[in-house]
């Protein structure tokens, strides 16, 4: 019989494999958390900081910002593209060549969200060969003079010239892409003929893995966005990922889950659920001692948190992002950060700053004895983000108001 999991063991598996659970774990810096996480998603939103700076911060604690930027974009020498993964992401550079399945699969679609002019595209290429990488102000323009989402044809074909791979972005600047030729930014033994989709794949599920610790096949297709070209193969998806998993040397194991409850206070049936597991993270279980669990805030954009179904179901926690959703309908807030203390998610905040105090527009508490965790994480973040004072506009429940600003004080 197969190694079955507890939850409370696949939750300290997944926190230790994402840089949150013991010393060890946050090794190697920026390139360390990024080898193990496998991507960090990139987003325009910006309130404390942009996403990809909190996922660095969540894990490593208050480095400089500016080294967060130079360990993403080097200015000599390249160690990330940008590509899609979850959603745009920074990956690493050694991981280009297993995104082969994704470029063939957008060239054979011949189009994403915009018609390509095939004019556009070669003038885009030439432009590059003779000059040198360019963002696409200095192709031509990004903007097609239309509302903020209408781009000019430069940039439709600099974007789908990245779709294909036969364009790269190995940095950016003033927070815009830096288009460049792929055989001039990348190293040559990343350019050496194409992988399989199998091989592709395969690989894929072996980051998923290290990032997750122990993975469901919906976790799986989630991380990496698989659904797409899963449905266009001919066999069902549950056969090709775990051929791809046993072909990666995962580890196959069951998933215990706790019953839930319910109605009239009677206990439900508990469940067990196929999942694979990374051997060096069952490794990492079975050999740790006493570890310390970081105290932090985390981006909504954060792997650990990417997947709502995964979230709920490993920390019983309910989160969404709601900077989209109409002011008068958020429940949580614009910009809502949960707060990771204790191995578990034991509350919320929507972050903004006024000058130099970082303001908590609205907290909310899971339990009275996630005051004095918020509270540390609430100042911590300040002090990064060059804040020298926190205040609290609206807590809920408001009976945890004293002791969070009892908290606050001692911090």
């Amino acid at each position: 019989m197969g190694l079955t999991l507890g939850l409370d063991e696949v939750r300290r598996i997944t926190l230790r494999s994402q840089g949150f659970l013991g010393a060890a774990s946050r090794r190697g810096g920026i390139a360390g958390m990024l080898n193990r996480i496998g991507a960090v998603q990139l987003d325009t939103i910006s309130v404390l900081a942009r996403s990809h700076e909190l996922v660095a911060y969540a894990r490593l604690g208050p480095i400089g910002r500016d080294r967060i930027e130079r360990a993403y974009w080097h200015p000599r020498k390249p160690a990330t593209f940008e590509y899609w993964a979850h959603a745009a992401c920074i990956l690493p550079i050694e991981e280009w060549p297993f995104y082969a399945f994704r470029r063939r699969t957008f060239r054979a679609r011949g189009l994403r969200w915009h018609q390509v002019s095939e004019t556009a595209c070669k003038q885009v290429l030439a432009r590059l060969a003779a000059d040198g990488p360019l963002t696409a102000t200095e192709l031509g323009g990004a903007k097609g003079g239309g509302p903020w989402w209408d781009w000019s044809e430069v940039k439709i074909a600099a974007e789908w010239l990245l779709d294909i791979g036969e364009v790269v972005c190995v940095r950016r600047t003033g927070w815009r892409r830096v288009y460049d030729l792929p055989e001039r930014a990348l190293p040559a033994d990343l350019l050496n003929g194409e992988l399989t989709d199998q091989e592709c794949l395969s690989r894929l599920l072996t980051v998923t893995a290290r990032a997750l610790g122990v993975v469901t096949r919906p976790d799986f297709v989630d991380y990496h966005r698989l659904s797409t070209f899963l449905n266009g193969q001919p066999q069902p998806s549950a056969v090709i990922l775990d051929a791809a998993a046993e072909a990666a040397g995962l580890t196959p194991v069951t998933i215990a889950t706790e019953p839930k409850a319910l109605p009239g206070g009677r206990a439900g049936k508990a469940s067990q659920v196929t999942a694979w597991a990374d051997p060096a993270a069952l490794a990492a279980e079975a050999a740790a001692g006493p570890e310390r669990n970081r105290v932090t805030l985390l981006s909504p954009f954060d792997s650990l948190i990417w997947d709502r179904k995964r979230t709920l179901r490993m920390f019983g926690f309910e989160h969404s992002l709601e900077a989209y959703v109409p002011k008068e309908k958020r429940v949580h807030g614009y910009f809502t950060m949960p707060l990771l203390a204790g191995g578990r998610l034991v509350g919320r905040v929507d972050p903004a700053r006024d000058g130099t105090t970082l303001v908590a527009r609205k907290v909310s508490l899971e339990r009275a004895s996630a005051a004095a965790p918020m509270a540390q994480a609430l100042r911590e973040a300040a002090s990064w983000v060059g804040c020298d004072d926190v205040r609290i506009e609206h807590l809920e429940p408001a009976e945890h108001a004293s002791a969070l600003a009892a908290a606050l004080a001692r911090c």
